[in-house]
């Protein structure tokens, strides 16, 4: 993620984020995977993301597996457009977020993030989703520059790329489920 400065500040403000110092531009790719390549993870964490109803904002508990101390953090995010979003965080103490986790009401989607060895200036991870999504996996990469996005290949491991397709973003698989030209293998 960068700062927003190649965003026009006048649609920032639009979606909600008027301060630049307070956002973070986040670019992103995302692929469908039949399995997880094991043999590329260098870190695995578990996530619960809470989307709140009716609103941009999520609460994410993120744990690393091997017992590590919890990432909690209030954020909320605004699609620029299909792999461009504005997003800005608040992190928490387990006090403070167990209170919000109580309050807040939502959808919740529950996975396995394996972080994977990836190039400079790209973050990847494989995701397993679990309850009722089940069996899908999604690859995701997070690029620092619109050029290291547009330079990346589609890792060996996907299947098919979706991110144009919308169905296939957090929020929309929390409150509508695997979209139906989903398949667990593709």
């Amino acid at each position: 993620m960068s700062g927003p400065s190649d965003i026009d500040p006048a649609l920032a403000s639009l979606l909600g984020f008027p301060k630049p110092e307070y956002t973070a531009v986040e670019r992103e790719r995302r692929w469908l995977c039949a399995d997880v390549p094991r043999e590329q993870v260098r870190q695995t964490l578990i996530v619960t993301d809470l989307y709140v109803r009716e609103t941009r904002l999520r609460l994410r508990d993120m744990r690393p597996s091997d017992g590590g101390p919890p990432l909690l953090r209030l954020t909320r995010k605004a699609d620029v457009d299909a792999r461009t979003r504005l997003v800005t965080s608040i992190y928490l103490p387990e006090s403070e977020f167990a209170m919000l986790d109580i309050a807040l009401e939502g959808p919740r989607l529950t996975k396995t993030r394996h972080r994977l060895h990836a190039p400079a200036g790209v973050t990847l991870s494989v995701d397993e989703f679990h309850g009722a999504l089940e069996g899908l996996i999604l690859a995701e990469a997070e690029f620092q520059s619109d050029e290291t996005l547009a330079a990346f290949s589609t890792p060996p491991f996907a299947t098919r790329e979706v991110t144009d397709d919308l169905d296939y973003t957090g929020g929309r698989l929390a409150y509508f489920g695997r979209p139906s030209t989903s398949t667990t293998h593709l």
